[in-house]
């Protein structure tokens, strides 16, 4: 099985997330709850498959990196940048299920309360996930 796509899959479906976060937010706002709902399902759905999809793409690998070959302030931005990225998407599986386990049990006070700090932070996640994908496979200055 080649997995040398997977990558390029694996920032569509960050892609796809954005959008879809971002459609199911104008819905929320709305008051069209039954389609946020299945549009924010979906962006889970959508992002669960990333991850499952990424750690497959990483253990073929070895769980090697793909090293990002700029230096000086570029470096250190694209550093910064996977820092903050990886550091938030860790948050973003508990948040995401807290989200939809509020939103089951018809606590919407508290599930709107937790929306306004989660959903900044995997709307970053997804589309930084997208740009780190550009620097690597795109934008990646050849290694010296």
């Amino acid at each position: 099985m080649d997995l040398a796509n997977l990558p390029s899959l694996n920032a569509s479906l960050n892609g796809l997330a954005t959008l879809l976060l971002c459609a199911g937010r104008a819905l929320a706002r709305r008051g069209q709850l039954d389609a946020h709902r299945r549009v924010m399902l979906a962006a889970f759905a959508t992002s669960s498959l990333f991850l499952v999809l990424y750690v497959i793409h990483k253990a073929s690998r070895s769980f090697e990196n793909t090293p990002f070959n700029a230096q000086g302030a570029a470096k250190l931005a694209y550093l910064l940048l996977l820092f903050t990225h990886v550091t938030l998407a860790m948050a973003v599986p508990v948040l995401a299920i807290a989200l939809i386990v509020l939103a089951l049990r018809g606590q919407r006070a508290r599930h709107r309360r937790l929306a306004r700090v989660a959903w900044p932070i995997w709307i970053y996640v997804s589309v930084t996930g997208v740009v780190i994908y550009v620097l690597l496979y795109h934008l990646n200055p050849t290694g010296a």
